[in-house]
């Protein structure tokens, strides 16, 4: 599976959605059991190494602005979420975050942001083919720590000085 395919069941499993985090997933499931499970594997890799990429402390910072804060689960929930949205707001989100503030048409705190299920979703599809857990996908682990500068997250100040436009448009009231 190339990227172009990867990208492609995620936007029309989010479209077919639309836009329901939990729906997407259940989607997911259901269009990668329609391949075979190597298919399901290479699928699973593309999905990794954009979640690993995307483990940096501004895409936190970002995460945080928009949730409203973001502890370690959140943040990998708000990964998962974010590769979900597609190719262009994923891309556009590692190289600004505060970009995110024009990628996202809206934000809904109660529906988006959380892609946890999304997650799980190619180790659950290859587990319903095969009878079977999925096996070491050989990628390097995640870093223990994001890529970047760390900072405090508990300062709105900083957050809206770092996350200007992205502060404007989802940050408190």
């Amino acid at each position: 599976m190339d990227e172009t395919e990867f990208w492609e069941i995620i936007d029309s499993t989010r479209e077919a959605a639309e836009g329901d985090p939990e729906e997407h997933a259940d989607l997911l499931v259901e269009r990668l059991m329609r391949l075979d499970p190597d298919s399901v594997l290479d699928f699973a890799r593309h999905f990794e190494a954009r979640y690993n990429r995307a483990y940096r402390w501004d895409l936190w910072g970002a995460a945080a602005v928009l949730l409203g804060g973001a502890s370690d689960d959140a943040f990998d929930y708000f990964r998962c979420w974010l590769i979900a949205q597609g190719r262009e707001v994923f891309e556009g989100a590692v190289h600004d975050p505060d970009a995110l503030a024009e990628l996202l048409d809206d934000f809904d705190e109660e529906l988006d942001g959380d892609g946890e299920e999304l997650g799980y979703a190619a180790d659950e599809a290859y587990e319903q083919l095969t009878g079977v857990v999925a096996p070491d996908l050989g990628l390097p682990p995640q870093p223990s720590e994001p890529a970047g500068t760390p900072f405090g997250f508990d300062d709105d100040t900083a957050l809206a000085e770092r996350f200007p436009a992205l502060w404007e448009r989802f940050g408190p009231v």
